[in-house]
């Protein structure tokens, strides 16, 4: 898995996955039902630090943003799974161009290229490939929440389409810390896994 080589900035995007308001701010959608994610708030500020740091080296910052789409009736299109997973979620949550969509703002001024997703990937029926192959693109390293869901489902994708693929252990997190760990070490399969320190560090 290369280990130990080194990550050339210029040819690597930082892949941030769901790092938003309605998913991380005490005002945002998983608060107000009551199903925050403790684990995940030290991210914004460690991720940003990344970010800056790949920037720096010629890298681009990718972010995804999960995306509730309105009906004809305005109502969001909640998948079922999911409507049985969140209950809670209504009409204006993720919504396109909404502050709850939005990425954190610890990430204002960082992010190049942004994506709406419907599904776990940030690869699933979006432009993200398109764009990331465009700019020459070889390796992605992926952070954000969560572990098991959106992360690993992108990292799977990632490695399918030949990039080199990086976990940032440290720059991810989901509902229990038994569930991050489970998952990163299911993701060594496919995947470096590092920590966000290492990462910076091996900056070419």
């Amino acid at each position: 898995m290369n280990v130990d080589s080194r990550i050339a900035g210029a040819k690597t995007a930082l892949v941030i996955i769901d790092l938003q308001n309605d998913f991380l701010d005490p005002k945002g959608a998983y608060a107000r039902g009551g199903d925050s994610n403790p684990a995940a708030a030290p991210l914004p500020a460690r991720v940003a630090t990344v970010a800056r740091a790949l920037k720096a080296g010629g890298g681009m910052v990718a972010a995804s943003q999960f995306t509730l789409w309105p009906g004809a009736d305005g109502e969001p299109m909640v998948s079922p799974h999911l409507k049985a997973l969140r209950p809670f979620l209504r009409k204006g949550d993720f919504a396109p161009c909404s502050w709850g969509q939005a990425n954190v703002d610890a990430l204002a001024g960082l992010v190049d290229v942004t994506v709406c997703k419907v599904a776990y990937s940030a690869f699933f029926n979006t432009q993200l490939d398109w764009v990331l192959r465009r700019a020459g693109i070889e390796t992605v390293a992926v952070c954000g929440i969560v572990t098991n869901g959106g992360v690993a489902s992108t990292v799977r994708d990632a490695h399918m389409r030949d990039y080199r693929t990086l976990v940032l252990a440290d720059g991810c997190a989901a509902f229990g810390e038994e569930r991050h760990q489970t998952s990163l070490a299911d993701m060594h399969n496919v995947a470096e896994v590092m920590d966000c320190a290492d990462f910076v560090q091996r900056l070419a």
